[in-house]
């Protein structure tokens, strides 16, 4: 079986309310040298077989037309995961 996965990111002007809460908590746990966290999502996708150009084509049409809100999210990766 072959694995797609696809990243998402919300786009850089979108507010990230995920993100700012993370990098506040940050330096309290001890961690001073992260200035900024984006929260963004994964999907994998699997299919029948060793991943091909055309199951990658069908992922990146999924990826922008179901899996990404493209108002305030980029697909940022489309790539076959190594087993």
């Amino acid at each position: 079986m072959g694995r797609i996965v696809v990243e998402v990111m919300p786009k850089p002007e979108i507010l990230d309310p995920q993100g700012k809460a993370v990098v506040g908590s940050l330096p309290r746990l001890g961690f001073e040298q992260f200035t900024a966290v984006r929260q963004g999502r994964r999907f994998e996708l699997t299919v029948e077989g060793e991943v091909t150009e055309a199951d990658l084509a069908a992922a990146r049409e999924a990826a922008d037309k179901l899996l990404s809100n493209p108002i305030i999210e980029d697909v940022v990766s489309v790539r076959a995961e190594e087993a």
